[in-house]
This record gives structure tokens, C-alpha cells and sequence, in this order.
């Protein structure tokens, strides 16, 4: 009889591993790519205002005043302030603005004030062709 070796039935084992080699080339490759364009890559610059930093108030200023309960106030430079109402708002500053339509209208309002009434006065100032409209607010920073 001749000597014939049989190994496991003449089936070869299967080997269940992963070859990391090309998965770890794969990301050395990445990571170069990534440490040369980071440098190269520009951040946009966003120039926010910042609150309490204004150089000088101008001299001539309209302040309209929403109180608590919602009632207008129109204060014209260091009188004294009118009550007014929503209606007429829009041409008292326009009459109060004159020829200068680029006199600033600042807008006070209570910290109660719902957020609706004070966009509601802003609009109706902005439609009227007041183009200068801010919010006046509170230096909390000493």
C-alpha cells in the first residue's frame, strides 16, 4: 500500500483575520492630508457690537418710551416725556426728525414689556421710513 497523508480530509483551513495593513496605510495617508490643509483653512470672522462702547451719543436724539403697560412715551433730546399713541408715533418722529431723517430714534422699554410690543413699535417706525431705529439698553458691565 503506498503512504498517502491525508491532512484534514484535503480541505485547507480558512485564516478569519483582517489584514490591518491597508486600512492603517489608508489612514496615515488621511491624517498627512488633514495636517497640511488645517493651516490653510481660514475661520470667518464675525464682528459683533458690543454693548456700552459707543464712542459719543449724538446731540440730537428721539427716545420713545414703552412702559410697563405698554402705553408710549415720546421724549424728544432732555424734554420732558409725551404720551402718544400708536397712531400718530410714526409722523411725530417724522416731524420731530425734520429734514434730518438721520437723527436716531432709540427705543426704551420696560423689562416687562412683551417682545411684541416693542418690534410692533419698530415696525411701524421702519415702514414709515425711520431708518435709524436702536434699543436702548442697560450697561450691566461695570
Amino acid at each position: 500500500m503506498p503512504a498517502i497523508s491525508s491532512r484534514g480530509g484535503g480541505r485547507r483551513r480558512t485564516i478569519n483575520e483582517i489584514n490591518m495593513v491597508p486600512f492603517i496605510d489608508v489612514m496615515l495617508v488621511l491624517l498627512i492630508i488633514f495636517m497640511v490643509s488645517a493651516p490653510l483653512i481660514t475661520t470667518g470672522l464675525v464682528d459683533l457690537p458690543s454693548v456700552g462702547k459707543s464712542r459719543q451719543q449724538p446731540e440730537h436724539v428721539i427716545h420713545v418710551v414703552v412702559g410697563a403697560d405698554e402705553k408710549l412715551k415720546i421724549k424728544l433730546d432732555k424734554e420732558e416725556a409725551q404720551p402718544i399713541s400708536l397712531n400718530r408715533l410714526a409722523r411725530q418722529v417724522k416731524q420731530a426728525q425734520g429734514s434730518s431723517t438721520n437723527t436716531p430714534v432709540v427705543i426704551s422699554a420696560d423689562r416687562n414689556v412683551k417682545y411684541e410690543a416693542v418690534v410692533k413699535v419698530m415696525d411701524i417706525l421702519q415702514s414709515n421710513g425711520v431708518t435709524r431705529v436702536g434699543l436702548a439698553v442697560k450697561n450691566s458691565g461695570g
